[in-house]
């Protein structure tokens, strides 16, 4: 019995010298409870919204105030026309637009009724939904608190818009999210794998001696991928197109483009990954969980990024799909040119180059 405790004794301490088996024991799980925790939610905050008051009286102020303060919007314009509602909307920050009616406060005091018109950017049909809902949520809330003091009963009539994704059709938000998390995960973790392969079998030593430049060995580990990948990339593009009815309003050239772009920068980050591997293991279990979840919850995939915490919001900087999936929906469903985009591509261009600019470093640090 001694013996088997001090067998025992000594597998706990061989558990606490590992530092990898105690991240995934204890910092993973920590981890992923406090980023579920605090990223799954149903609740919306700091929405931006834009408001249009042709009525300018004392209920449409109230209401306005009212919507504002509620900690769920943030006015980001007071405009004086809708004229160009879909611009504002393609510029990617107001999420919804308020529009009151002539004579508002007239028309609820004379006939009871007045007319508020409620547009959403619906690219994010569930976003849109809970924006709509939000908004209708506060309208009531005012309407029976007026009823309680006036003998005539108020009502507010509000028509909903939905832009950009009439039908709320959920597989427009799904079709470029999973896109993204396929070519990522696709393109970094199999670059990773392989690279990764190749140190454990000793072939990579040999590549690392023989004439060939650092660049040169990247690059040529590169291509393959990128070939396989876009490939990968236009079949994705077509069954959204043809079997989901997803639609292409933008070129499809700069899709391509656009792209071509995230899967350099998805295999840059997986040599990136592999010259910190050791192993085929250690190489896959970073990419999932470096690549995995942060693509799933901190992209703006499937939970708004608005809804965050701001440490997470922060973190949302950091990862490339988010700005893929903003350059795919201002494509695909907007219908957006260049000049719409150039931020987002410039970012994934700068990291492309940053992590092919480490990974070259520390190939250099191997041959010295």
């Amino acid at each position: 019995m001694k013996q088997f405790l001090g067998f025992v004794k000594k597998e706990f301490y061989h558990i606490f010298r590992d530092i990898q088996t105690m991240l995934v024991l204890f910092g993973i799980p920590i981890a992923q409870l406090l980023i579920f925790g605090y990223v799954v939610t149903n609740e919306i905050k700091d929405i931006k919204i834009a408001i249009y008051d042709q009525s300018k009286d004392d209920v449409t102020l109230q209401i306005s105030n009212k919507i504002i303060s509620s900690g769920y919007f943030i006015l980001e314009k007071d405009l004086d026309h809708i004229s160009n509602i879909e611009d504002i909307f393609k510029e990617g920050d107001v999420k919804e637009v308020i529009v009151f009616e002539p004579d508002f406060a007239k028309n609820l005091q004379r006939e009871g009724v007045a007319n508020v018109q409620l547009i959403a950017d619906a690219s994010d049909a569930n976003t849109a939904n809970l924006i709509v809902n939000y908004t209708n949520g506060i309208l009531m809330d005012y309407i029976q608190k007026e009823n309680q003091l006036v003998n005539q009963p108020l009502q507010i009539d509000t028509e909903v818009r939905m832009v950009f994704n009439e039908g709320l059709k959920s597989v427009y938000m799904f079709v470029p999210g999973t896109m993204a998390l396929i070519l990522m995960l696709v393109s970094a973790m199999m670059t990773s794998i392989s690279i990764a392969r190749e140190k454990e079998m000793g072939t990579m030593e040999v590549l690392l001696v023989s004439p060939l430049k650092p660049v040169q060995i990247i690059v040529g580990k590169v291509i393959p991928y990128v070939t396989l990948a876009f490939v990968n990339a236009i079949t994705i593009i077509l069954i959204g197109y043809f079997v989901f009815g997803m639609p292409l309003k933008g070129s499809i050239w700069l899709l391509l483009f656009e792209s071509f772009l995230f899967i350099s920068m998805a295999l840059s980050l997986g040599i990136f990954i592999s010259t910190m591997a050791k192993s085929q293991q250690v190489a896959m279990f970073i990419s999932i969980f470096a690549l995995m979840l942060p693509t799933l919850l901190l992209s703006g995939f499937i939970f708004p990024i608005e809804n965050m915490p701001v440490l997470l919001q922060w973190l949302s900087h950091l990862m490339p799909p988010k700005y893929f999936i903003i350059i795919i929906k201002n494509i695909m469903l907007k219908g957006t040119g260049f000049m719409y985009i150039w931020k987002e591509t410039l970012i994934l261009t700068g990291m492309m180059l940053f992590f092919i600019a480490l990974s070259v470093k520390k190939f250099k640090i191997r041959l010295e």
